[in-house]
């Protein structure tokens, strides 16, 4: 299990040369990934950085008086935790991508201490006016093996 921090990377330059390339992709294939533990400071800091001032993400107070029951993490963490579930060979990670659009779908708020697994696959990759696509599916599951976030999107590949 890890609880994101220290050795989570947020170089996303390190390592480059070693990402799966747009030939590598293998539409059905599932992304090599691994669950990570959220803690409240996490949630917090994520917060603060995407500038969320919901108490509910902050107020364990008021989180209570809510019908959450305590503090949530805002639904958009799905985003890093795409990166943070995925080595950093993944494709996804690629310097250069550009998001193409997405969809998605939130079901169960994440809480501190929820450790979150990430199922994903590439669905389909495909060349459009010399540009290459990869649609993609991501589905989210906390220790409980509820659905916390599922979702699908579309990127354009660095060349």
């Amino acid at each position: 299990m890890n609880v994101m921090g220290e050795e989570f990377e947020t170089d996303f330059w390190k390592e480059v040369d070693d990402r799966a390339t747009w030939d590598m992709i293998v539409p059905g294939e599932l992304r090599e990934t691994r669950p990570v533990t959220l803690t409240k400071k996490i949630i917090q800091d994520f917060a603060r950085k995407v500038g969320e001032d919901n108490p509910l993400y902050f107020d364990e107070e008021y989180a209570l008086s809510t019908p959450y029951k305590g503090i949530v993490a805002p639904p958009s963490i799905h985003i890093l935790l795409m990166f943070a579930c995925t080595t950093s060979k993944d494709w996804m990670r690629s310097p250069g991508t550009i998001n193409a659009g997405q969809n998605w779908y939130y079901h169960v708020p994440i809480r501190p201490g929820d450790t979150i697994e990430m199922r994903g696959s590439a669905l389909d990759k495909f060349i459009k006016k010399d540009r290459l696509f990869a649609v993609h599916e991501n589905l989210f599951t906390n220790q409980n093996g509820q659905i916390v976030c599922s979702g699908r999107g579309q990127t354009i590949r660095p060349i």
